[in-house]
């Protein structure tokens, strides 16, 4: 195994322990319906999409200062 798929391994592991914490339930959870499931998972795409169009702007600045810097 890779160093990253270890620091990945690790990660999930952590934020296991934290929903157990934070929600008293794992993912072993069985009260939730599928459609519940369902939309836990659109939510967190959602925001993941949100994420990504932020990263895109902070990506697009920087290009922009580092081309002004260059000329």
């Amino acid at each position: 195994m890779s160093e990253i798929e270890q620091r990945v391994i690790d990660r999930i592991s952590k934020r296991a322990e934290k929903g157990l914490e934070t929600y008293g339930v794992s993912m072993e959870r069985g009260d939730l319906s599928l459609q519940e499931w369902i939309q836990h998972l659109q939510d967190e795409l959602l925001d993941a999409a949100v994420y990504a169009e932020k990263l895109k702007e902070e990506v697009e600045e920087l290009e922009r200062l580092r081309a002004e810097n260059i000329q």
